[in-house]
């Protein structure tokens, strides 16, 4: 792993017609001058993406290495860390709207070893956050107004961890396996008992212990804990395909958030999401109908891990005085967001069902 070098804040690149900063053009592999609007084309370097080892990163973070320095902008409301374009020492937060403040001492992070960049043009998020505006069901009325105005957008890259590890678990359990018997009843029929026999099924449990071997191979994790995990990108291995070697030039024009939640955390985490998978494959082992785990024991080998950034649109628009938050994901063009709700179209809709139920009920008695 190569140690980055110190960086105060994000590159940029003049424009080879008028030396103009260069902004990445979504979609493309071109920077874009945004005065006389030469192309300037990203240079692809042939680098494979390689997992780094865990246990050696977190020796080495130790010793303050595998890192970049950053200068980051802090939020006042939420406590997000971004960076600035160079020059600019004030600004809002893409996440709540609030002020920025600028930090004067530099923060020592791993560096991102690759992202998707943006594919979504910022026309492009505006239209879709238009059209998702317009499909709200039980919205108030006059909201249809915002779908006009135009909001002003925040491209951002998220961070997230992926890890990959092989797993070694010891279990004890149960295997239920099921068996039935013959049951005897008494029925009414025309207004006369009847005997009936039926077949009951019953459970009988015998001990189990094994141990399963599980691999996995990206279990992604946010790196962020500004972003509730509702407007967080949703991401497989297709789109983890997709990546490509880390470069500052897909950032021009754009922020970065810095990672609140550590490579060490992330690890913990990613553990939590291997456990349904885990489970999985002890249940299989045990065999049988159903099964009960009753105490497992789970080591973790062969860690690796990637940082990478994913890209999202974000911005707020207030409505009687309420911020609203709103995402719209920068490679797939969807929207999620907060909205507010029409109190009376909700009674209305209520009292309508209710009504039908009512008018059902007298035709039924008719």
């Amino acid at each position: 792993m190569e140690l980055a070098p110190p960086a105060t804040g994000m590159q940029q690149y003049p424009c080879k017609s008028c030396g103009a900063d260069l902004q990445f053009a979504p979609g493309t592999n071109h920077l874009v001058c945004p005065y006389c609007g030469t192309e300037n084309e990203i240079a692809t370097a042939e680098v494979v993406i390689e997992e780094l080892d865990f246990e050696a990163a977190v020796r080495e973070l130790a010793g303050s290495a595998v890192t970049m320095e950053v200068v980051t902008a802090k939020c006042s409301n939420c406590g997000a860390e971004t960076t600035l374009d160079p020059n600019v020492t004030a600004d809002v937060c893409a996440f709540c709207g609030a002020a920025l403040v600028l930090e004067g001492a530099s923060t020592r992070l791993i560096k991102p070893q690759s992202l998707l960049p943006f594919k979504v043009t910022e026309a492009e998020a505006q239209e879709a956050f238009r059209k998702w505006l317009k499909g709200l069901w039980f919205a108030p009325n006059d909201l249809k107004r915002h779908s006009g105005t135009t909001h002003r957008l925040a491209g951002l890259y998220i961070p997230h961890w992926t890890y990959d590890a092989s797993t070694d678990t010891r279990y004890t359990g149960q295997r239920g396996t099921y068996y039935y018997t013959t049951e005897t009843y008494t029925a009414t029929e025309n207004g006369k008992p009847v005997t009936r026999t039926r077949q009951v099924r019953h459970t009988s449990w015998s001990p189990a212990a094994g141990r399963v071997h599980v691999a996995f191979d990206d279990v992604l994790v946010c790196a962020s804990e500004t972003l509730p995990a509702v407007y967080r990108p949703r991401l497989g291995p297709p789109e983890l395909k997709e990546l490509v070697p880390f470069s500052d030039a897909y950032l021009s024009g754009f922020r970065t958030e810095h990672y609140t939640v550590g490579l060490e955390d992330g690890f913990r985490a990613a553990t939590d999401h291997m456990q349904p998978e885990i489970d999985r494959a002890i249940r299989s082992d045990i065999g049988g109908d159903e099964q009960r785990i009753l105490h497992k024991d789970t080591r973790y080998s062969d860690v690796t891990f990637k940082h990478i950034l994913v890209p999202l649109w974000l911005s707020t628009y207030r409505y009687k005085d309420k911020p609203y938050r709103f995402v719209v994901d920068a490679r797939t063009g969807q929207v999620q967001g907060e909205r507010p709700w029409s109190a009376v179209k909700i009674a209305l809709a209520v009292l309508a069902v209710l009504l039908l139920v009512v008018l059902f009920a007298s035709l039924n008695q008719g």
